[in-house]
Formats: structure tokens, C-alpha cells, sequence
């Protein structure tokens, strides 16, 4: 255990034990103020997405028209409500994740993938940029068969582009949230949540990455996505 890498997924056995109690949160979202907690309004969806370090992955997300709440926390893994340090040895099995609630009716699943792909480099297993480590690595939960479905497809057109561009394989993980580890969100420390509008100069690694996802004709482009500022 002493010498394991830190992009070596831990087993459940070794995982830290964590605690019983939730780590508290805020009722509001810092920019939005729509609540960041369940229960959400009816026809709200629920997708988790991972792409690296959750601040810059929330940001992207608050940004899009039709998404009704964003929230940071850590899934994927066994250790029950871990904190930030926690999760950044990699004992957890979590990765930092960002919890994505919408309207279907506004915005599709496909939209929320276009921000998705684009703005992280999926083909890197447990890093993105200088950050490694398992508690970084691309992932998706989703919460319904036909999210699913449509995540899946729209990786396996992305991976047509990147191919035809000459860039390499996904590795992203893609699970349904009763497969996900425990299939529970755990929710970040409360200055974890919206932190680059709380730190605008904190730190992000996210943008534009290798090549676009294009909606229309399913991801032969490389239109850039085009997001407002924060």
C-alpha cells in the first residue's frame, strides 16, 4: 500500500472507511440559487459527469442554458462522505464529479455531451494535464436507460472524430449509478461548490480540447463549443 500509484484503482478492502455523517453544504447554488440538494422540481433529469478537477467541470455545466442546478462531490468509489483530502490520496476510489441537474425539455443529453467531450481530454486514463491520479479520471453516471443510451452513443461518435483526427481511445467510464461503486453522490465541502465563482482566479484546467463534437452531423466537425463567460 505504501508504494502504490496513485493511478492504480484501490481495492474496496483498502479503501479508507470515511464517516457515517454527510459533509454539510449550503442550501443554494452561489450562482444560480436554485437549491443543490434533492429533491429537485418535476421533469428534472440528473446526470453526474467527471472530467478531471470538479471546479472548472461545475463552471462549464452552470453555463448552459436549461441546466437547473450544478453541485460538486466525489463517486464512483467505496469511502462514505470522504473529504477533499481524502479523495486526492486516491484511497477512495472516488473521482471528483459533478452533479448535473436539468430540463430535458431545454436542453438534451446530447448538449450536456458536446460540453462534456470537448472540454477535457477523455483518451488519458486518470489524469488530465498535470493532475494524476484515479481521483481524476473521465467518467459519466447515468440515471436513466436512455441517458445511457445516449451517452453511449455519443462517445462512440466522438471516438469516430478523435480516430479520424488522429488522436487515441477514449477511456471513459460510463455506469449507470446503481453500478457506480456504491452508486452514491457524496457532496464536497461547502467551499468546493461553485469555487470559481467564489475564487475567480482559482485554479481550471478546462477548455477546448483536440477536437469538437458536432450535434448535427454526429461528430464529423470541429466547431468549437461556445459557452458565455462565468
Amino acid at each position: 500500500m505504501l508504494f502504490r500509484k496513485k493511478t492504480d484503482m484501490i481495492e474496496a478492502s483498502d479503501a479508507l472507511p470515511g464517516r457515517d455523517e454527510p459533509i454539510p453544504v449550503v442550501a443554494d447554488h452561489v450562482v444560480l440559487g436554485t437549491p443543490i440538494t434533492p429533491p429537485f422540481p418535476d421533469g428534472i433529469e440528473t446526470i453526474y459527469v467527471a472530467m478531471g478537477c470538479f471546479w472548472g467541470a461545475e463552471r462549464i455545466f452552470w453555463q448552459i442554458d436549461g441546466v437547473y442546478t450544478t453541485a460538486v462531490g466525489y463517486m464512483g468509489g467505496w469511502t462514505k462522505h470522504p473529504t477533499y483530502e481524502e479523495t486526492c490520496t486516491a484511497r477512495t476510489g472516488h473521482t471528483e464529479t459533478a452533479l448535473v441537474a436539468y430540463d430535458p425539455s431545454i436542453v438534451s443529453v446530447d448538449e450536456l455531451m458536446k460540453a462534456f467531450w470537448e472540454n477535457h481530454d477523455p483518451t488519458t486514463p486518470n489524469r488530465q494535464g498535470n493532475d494524476v491520479g484515479t481521483q481524476y479520471r473521465s467518467a459519466v453516471f447515468t440515471t436513466s436507460d436512455a441517458q445511457h443510451a445516449a451517452v453511449e452513443a455519443s462517445r462512440d461518435r466522438y471516438q469516430r472524430a478523435l480516430t479520424d483526427a488522429g488522436y487515441g481511445t477514449i477511456s471513459t467510464q460510463i455506469d449507470r449509478v446503481e453500478a457506480a461503486g456504491d452508486g452514491v453522490f457524496y457532496y464536497a465541502e461547502d467551499d468546493h461548490q461553485g469555487y470559481l465563482r467564489k475564487h475567480p482566479g482559482g485554479y481550471c484546467n478546462h477548455g477546448f480540447c483536440q477536437i469538437g463534437y458536432d450535434l448535427e452531423s454526429h461528430g464529423q466537425g470541429a466547431a468549437r463549443a461556445s459557452l458565455p463567460d462565468a
